[in-house]
């Protein structure tokens, strides 16, 4: 994983990890295996704060809904387990480049899961 940019050198962009599927996916796992994944996730984090990547993220919990216009709501939604948005997380980084390094170490891999990497907007443009 690559060094974070100190703010005497280039400015940092945010960026948004977005985890698909993975272990929160899998109805399969034991909870003795879940909790150990889970611990992983935190040690990940941990290690991006100490680095000096701030980041916030979060899970998301099932059951949901899917909204399309103003009248129509269903249960959902409604995918493949592996292609469900299972969370996200919010952090900076030098560039994209920079990003999808921070991307790889993410411990979702392991039980087959994917991350889409996103820079974020600046709202105040």
């Amino acid at each position: 994983m690559s060094e974070p940019v100190g703010e005497d050198q280039a400015p940092r962009s945010t960026f948004m990890l977005i985890f698909r599927g993975g272990a929160v996916s899998r109805p399969d796992l034991s909870p003795s295996e879940l909790q150990a994944h889970v611990e992983k996730w935190y040690r990940w984090s941990e290690e991006l704060a100490g680095r000096g990547r701030r980041n916030a993220g979060t899970t998301l919990d099932a059951p949901g809904a899917t909204v399309r216009g103003r009248d129509l709501v269903t249960d959902g939604p409604y995918a493949e387990s592996k292609d469900l948005v299972t969370g996200s997380m919010i952090f900076e980084a030098a560039s994209l480049e920079d990003a999808i390094e921070v991307a790889r170490g993410c411990p979702t891999y392991e039980f087959g899961g994917s991350v889409e990497v996103r820079p974020v907007q600046d709202y105040r443009i």
